[in-house]
């Protein structure tokens, strides 16, 4: 951790959180079938385009689901995740979804463990 110092704090931070999706993302195609992900290389390329597509898309589409992430107390979040992993798998080879299904239950694992990951790292 001290290498993360030497950094400029946000990059650092950065750089860590993508480490960390994509270690979270070969955890979750662990315990998943119908996800599959090729080496840990293609997962920090995941986890890249994650950020992106939640950066953009999944901003806009939280936005205008408002209203039924607050008629479902927040687990409404957990459909806009699953559909952006849905978007990476479209566009990248070497990571598979079978289905919406597998989608899914794919983000909350990604938000249990990020969450478990998160609070041990940063």
């Amino acid at each position: 951790m001290e290498w993360l110092l030497l950094l400029d704090t946000s990059i650092g931070e950065m750089l860590l959180k993508v480490v960390l999706n994509a270690l979270t993302l070969m955890a979750g195609t662990y315990f998943l079938k119908g996800v599959e992900i090729e080496d840990f290389t293609r997962a920090v390329i995941v986890a890249v385009l994650l950020a992106f597509l939640n950066a953009t898309l999944g901003s806009f589409l939280d936005f205008i689901s408002i209203p039924l992430r607050f008629l479902t107390l927040g687990l409404f979040s957990f459909v806009v995740d699953a559909a952006m992993l849905l978007l990476a798998a479209h566009f990248l080879r070497g990571f598979k979804i079978d289905n919406f299904l597998s989608a899914f239950l794919l983000a909350i694992l990604l938000g249990v463990f990020n969450s478990i990951v998160y609070a041990i790292f940063l």
